[in-house]
């Protein structure tokens, strides 16, 4: 392709494109791009060719430009599409080109308006399409509007184009495209905070005859994208969707392994290339979602190593003399268990708003007596407030007996989902906060990562895992602990 003046536009027009911020009107009143640009154009010429975007001109690029996946993206025009793709296959930046062409196509009848998930992907969304517009010979104009008020993150980009129409680029806020209309994008979708409320929010803004186009690789198989690609797969798709899938074997068989090597001027395989990502990946989870298009099973991780890992303090242990003798609150949370599963006891000295490890008791198959003995020689220590002891099952007698002789101190929980729902996510909000430091300890830090979040069919989450030695009870009786230090001294009713 070349424009006037004999500048050719190369076959690989993606390196060294500028962003589009510097314009300039003609003295006709065209606004036209900067000398410097890559699409340099005299004044003379400049309002010829503006705006004079054709259907036959659109075929002829997407044809040029585009990998056979890209290229039936970018073709298809059902008022309802979406994608689920591998990372970095060049669907992004193939969307950029179809949004030019709907905004700039002379007669166009709609605005398009992107939802990125922040604010730089809406940054560089906004780049790729004014790169384009300077490779299909059109003039532009950036703008900097307002949707929605300062506090709300409510601030867009635009491109103007000569039909009057603009493409809008807008960080992930939902309610900037409220009242709006015509051709939607959401981009990245599963990676937006609430998907279930951008698409409630998006789809009227289509009403009149703009197209709905979601594109997203996969986050977990929970997400509201995943939950519409089983609509269409298994319930008959009953929206109407027109469904598109590229992971990365597709991409390499369309041909996008030998685009790489002529953009970073190598030579490797199709198959290496396929080898080298994989062996990149940290795990086979990584693999599948990032490249293969298949979402993570519906179990997640519930706390992540680097949280953990900016929690644990060296040396935080202590013994039951220092307890006794101990100036601050201390506080215990009792898991119990008999046979198969470990008893617990974990106690926690609380120094201002941080709970720090201090001392904790593990028995496993041992008699009743012993794990009665081993509790009431905490709860008889001065410096013990509250233990809040696990009263399911086998517990509800050690918690009724404690409670007959410490009174308050001793705090039975009854283990319902409610609860556990409640213990965990309250534990995990005081390990994000930094007010918990746990001990360096490698047979806790694998019981705390064990534990998984699942989903019930009632939408309700319920957690289950084990480590090698445990079912988490480490975790239960840490986040039991955290429970009796949060709650205030003095009588309490039995949670469950």
């Amino acid at each position: 392709m070349s424009i006037p003046g004999g500048k050719h536009i190369p076959e690989d027009f993606q390196t060294s494109i500028p962003t589009l911020d510097s314009t300039r009107l003609s003295q006709s009143g065209t606004l036209i791009f900067s000398r410097d640009t890559v699409c340099r154009v005299g004044d003379t010429v400049c309002h010829a060719i503006q705006g004079e975007m054709t259907a036959k001109r659109t075929t002829e690029a997407s044809g040029k430009y585009f990998l056979p996946y890209q290229q039936a993206w970018v073709r298809d025009a059902s008022p309802l599409k979406i994608m689920e793709k591998s990372r970095q296959v060049g669907i992004s930046y193939a969307d950029a080109y179809d949004s030019v062409v709907k905004a700039a196509l002379r007669g166009a009848r709609h605005d398009v308006w992107i939802s990125s998930r922040d604010e730089a992907q809406a940054r560089l969304y906004l780049n790729d399409c004014a790169a384009w517009a300077r490779i299909l010979e059109l003039g532009a104009r950036t703008l900097k509007l307002r949707v929605l008020p300062d506090d709300e993150g409510g601030s867009a980009q635009a491109l103007e184009f000569a039909s009057g129409r603009r493409i809008y680029s807008l960080s992930s806020n939902p309610n900037a495209l409220a009242g709006k209309r015509g051709h939607v994008k959401l981009d990245e979708f599963a990676l937006h905070q609430d998907q279930r409320l951008l698409y409630r929010v998006a789809k009227p803004v289509t009403m009149w005859g703009g197209q709905l186009c979601i594109i997203s690789t996969h986050r977990g198989a929970l997400s509201v994208f995943n939950e519409i690609l089983r609509g269409i797969r298994e319930r008959g798709n009953a929206m109407g969707w027109s469904l598109h899938s590229v992971p990365l074997e597709r991409a390499v068989s369309d041909g996008i392994v030998e685009r790489i090597n002529a953009k970073r001027g190598t030579t490797e395989s199709r198959e290496s290339f396929m080898r080298r990502l994989r062996a990149e990946c940290l795990d086979e989870r990584q693999w599948l979602q990032e490249y293969c298009c298949v979402p993570c099973a519906v179990h997640e991780e519930f706390l992540s190593p680097e949280l953990l890992a900016a929690c644990t303090e060296p040396n935080c242990l202590r013994t039951i003399e220092y307890l006794g003798q101990c100036p601050n609150p201390i506080y215990l949370g009792v898991d119990v268990a008999r046979r198969k599963d470990l008893c617990v006891i974990d106690a926690g000295e609380s120094i201002g708003d941080v709970v720090w490890d201090r001392l904790r008791i593990e028995l496993l198959d041992q008699p009743f007596d012993r794990i009665e003995m081993e509790l009431y020689r905490l709860l008889e220590l001065a410096p013990v407030q509250r233990a809040c002891i696990d009263a399911t099952g086998l517990g509800l007698q050690l918690a009724e007996r404690a409670r007959q002789r410490f009174g308050w101190k001793a705090e039975p929980v009854v283990f319902t989902a409610a609860v556990k729902e409640e213990l965990a996510f309250t534990f995990k909000a005081d390990l994000e906060r930094r007010q918990v430091r746990l001990a360096d300890d490698e047979p806790l830090r694998r019981d705390l990562l064990s534990l998984r979040k699942e989903t019930t069919q009632s939408g309700r989450p319920r957690f289950a895992g084990s480590s090698e030695d445990s079912h988490c009870d480490r975790f239960w009786a840490k986040a039991l602990r955290q429970h009796a230090a949060r709650r205030p001294v003095g009588p309490a009713a039995m949670v469950g």
